[in-house]
């Protein structure tokens, strides 16, 4: 059965291109709304979340009282949210509405960074390590994809996962086509007998894979640490309120250990996300096993500080610009990006998004 963990990363071309211009004149009307100026120093804060394997620790924290635990250490309320589209969020919380929000690292760079908000990646933690795949019918070889349709959703990870693919089999975009295909639809499109090559994300991916005469011949866990989840929070909000920073990571790293535990707490807490994620526990555990889980705060700030980073959001923002996701900028260098350690790529008098891990290094360092 699926559950609404398709809403994960879904984007259909108009909802990017719209989020994209409207940026400032949503972040404008936030700010006259009465919403609090991100520079101020705050108490409350709020961040949203979609349903995702990866992202499930975040509501589990609040229904299991870890949120408060750190609420109270640092004397600030966070509300959780949950905002059932996956791109509804992210708009939200560019328009100022949410301080912080779970998303992708490519729609981090296409949705708020494009859109001139500044916004820091606190948190990295996941990589896709086989939720997303690319699948054929009568052929089981990455080289079968040429001259093939591919049913997907355009200008999202799917599709920057068949580039990587094609890119991979000595291939190009022009090599195939594509035909975007809501995450809703793609299950029931990959069933009909003239689609014969589509790329999806779990739940759907593992249904489809199931299908007779299909093969998955490349998936995330073919390009580890490329398709990554991060919790991103407001540049100014978090610089004004770097407490926030701590009460996240520690919200996160408590519960991941909770979550990983194999013990009758561990599967009790993971029956608890498999619930609120609307997945039966199996489901879930099996979506957890194609999700390379930042469970260790020192390998998350092993893998912000690398180079491989910086290598992997060369690609990302490449392929974005190829298709149009920088409206109206002339080159890829246009979205300025900071790493740790001073490191930038493109514009670096222009940055607006930032992979911040000093928040994972005092979790790592025992500091929080």
């Amino acid at each position: 059965m699926l559950t609404n963990t398709s809403a994960k990363r879904s984007k259909a071309k108009a909802g990017i291109l719209v989020s994209m211009s409207l940026a400032a004149a949503l972040l404008l009307g936030a700010c006259s709304s009465g919403t609090p100026a991100p520079d101020e120093k705050r108490t409350e804060f709020s961040i949203g979340w979609s349903i995702y394997a990866g992202w499930m620790p975040w509501p589990y924290a609040q229904q299991a009282g870890i949120v408060k635990k750190w609420e109270d250490k640092y004397h600030l309320k966070i509300k959780v949210v949950q905002v059932n589209d996956y791109v509804e969020s992210i708009n939200q919380y560019t328009a100022g509405k949410l301080d912080g929000v779970t998303l992708a690292n490519m729609d981090a760079l296409t949705i708020p960074a494009a859109g001139g908000k500044d916004t820091s990646a606190v948190i990295v933690g996941d990589y896709s390590n086989g939720n997303d795949g690319v699948l054929l019918k009568g052929a089981n070889t990455l080289g079968a994809l040429k001259g093939r349709t591919v049913n997907l959703v355009e200008l999202s990870v799917s599709h920057y996962l068949l580039a990587r693919a094609l890119e991979t089999g000595g291939m190009a975009m022009t090599d195939v086509k594509t035909v975007n295909t809501a995450d809703a639809d793609i299950v029931g499109a990959f069933a009909s007998a003239d689609v014969t090559a589509a790329v999806a994300w779990n739940p759907q991916l593992s249904v489809m894979r199931a299908q007779p005469g299909a093969s998955q011949v490349f998936s995330s866990a073919d390009i580890p640490g490329e398709i990554l989840d991060l919790l991103v929070v407001d540049t100014a909000t978090l610089k004004a309120n770097p407490d926030l920073g701590k009460a996240l990571a520690g919200i996160w790293y408590d519960t991941v250990a909770l979550m990983m535990r194999q013990d009758a707490e561990g599967k009790a807490a993971r029956a608890a996300m498999a619930k609120l994620a609307g997945a039966a526990p199996e489901t879930f555990d099996s979506q957890l096993g194609t999700t390379f889980l930042y469970t260790d705060p020192k390998a998350a700030v092993a893998a912000t500080q690398s180079p491989a980073l910086i290598a992997t959001m060369t690609k990302v923002r490449d392929f974005s610009f190829s298709k149009g996701l920088f409206k109206g900028a002339a080159s890829a260098d246009a979205v300025g990006m900071a790493f740790p350690g001073g490191k930038t790529l493109g514009d670096a008098a222009h940055v607006t998004l930032r992979f911040d891990d000093s928040f994972m290094k005092l979790a790592a360092d025992g500091k929080l």
